[in-house]
């Protein structure tokens, strides 16, 4: 019987891109996946195109339209894939903490309640394929802004004497923070996968992910800031910075190297496992060297204004450190730096 693996908003920057490399490996894909972007932001941000894309290029993949948060439906799917599953890859979500603060059910009901549904049902119909979720760094809050941070001419940076100057990683506290909405939905999934790997034993792995990027994103005011920022400059659209002088720093992953760690999990999971995933030292940059390097590589200057209010919860430097799961899976490397990254987003969009 033909392996499949499940593959939850199948048709956004970080389920496309698996759909794609696990389709490679010889997996029909069963895609989930409604178009809830569009609700969120827009339809300039809907996942129909790229939807087209992978049912024109992937011969073994078939879809559903189906919203997570219907429980009996998901179940059904993956009843009727029983003895086939492989691999189930959660990332479909609701990814904005400004959006979460207008819809809090909406976006409770799609992150907490949603992953909650997939779960119970890998439980009963495939407890022993491995269960990927797509985390988020705003797990920690707003702790990151408590660290010693340094301002430069460019950007914030925390203190050399730190010891997460290399890189926050996975033993800062998720307690005592401003989570935001959105960052708090993602809480409650993200410790009920753990729970479903060390209660019941299921092979689940959280990556909390920094800014996951490429050109398969489609980017919007309120999420995919890489994206929407290069589609500005190519478009001449007016761009607007939030806060902290515009000198917030993120790290930036590929979502082709973000999905080979995933690949990379699936051929030797582990039960519970937790690993903070992003760009590290390897490709990070502050908002106004953002602006600074897309608009050498378009060879165009950005519109943009300030707005001194900054995002709640938002962090002022976030960098990831991802030396717990090299050591863990030391075959993974990073493939895209920052440049090329931005380069190949630019030509994406020219």
């Amino acid at each position: 019987m033909a392996k499949i693996v499940i593959v939850t908003g199948s048709a956004g920057l970080i389920g496309a891109e698996s759909c794609r490399r696990f389709h490679a490996e010889g997996y029909g894909i069963t895609g989930i996946d409604n178009d809830m972007r569009a609700k969120f932001f827009g339809e300039g941000a809907s996942t129909k195109p790229q939807l087209t894309v992978l049912r024109n290029e992937l011969p073994n993949y078939g879809h559903h339209d189906t919203d997570i948060r219907d429980a009996a439906t998901v179940d059904a799917i993956f009843a009727a894939h029983r003895g086939q599953i492989a691999v189930v890859i959660h990332t479909a979500a609701q990814p904005s903490h400004d959006w979460a603060a207008k819809e809090p059910l909406t976006d409770f009901g799609v992150n907490a309640v949603g992953t909650l549904n997939l779960l119970e049902a890998a439980r009963k119909h495939c407890p022993e394929a491995p269960f990927i979720f797509t985390s988020t760094n705003k797990v920690y809050g707003d702790s990151p802004n408590h660290l010693p941070l340094v301002e430069q001419e460019t950007r914030w940076e925390v203190d050399t004497t730190h010891p997460f100057y290399a890189g926050i990683d996975e033993s800062m506290s998720i307690d005592q923070a401003l989570h935001s909405v959105f960052g708090a939905s993602k809480v409650a999934a993200d410790v009920m996968v753990q729970e479903y790997g060390r209660y019941f034993g299921l092979p689940t792995v959280t990556f909390r992910g920094g800014c996951l990027t490429g050109p398969g994103h489609a980017g919007a005011e309120l999420h995919g800031f890489l994206n929407y920022l290069m589609k500005c400059v190519v478009s001449g659209t007016k761009y607007r910075v939030h806060g902290y002088k515009g000198k917030q720093v993120r790290d930036n992953i590929h979502s082709a190297d973000m999905v080979e760690a995933f690949w990379q999990f699936s051929k030797a999971p582990r039960a519970g496992a937790v690993y903070n995933m992003g760009g590290s030292r390897h490709s990070h940059c502050s908002m106004l060297e953002a602006i600074s390097l897309c608009e050498q590589i378009a060879g165009k200057k950005l519109d943009w204004e300030y707005a001194e209010t900054n995002r709640t919860g938002d962090h002022i430097w976030y960098v990831s450190d991802v030396r717990r799961f090299q050591a863990d899976y030391s075959a993974w490397q990073y493939r895209y730096d920052l440049r090329r990254l931005l380069e190949e987003i630019h030509d994406s969009l020219r």
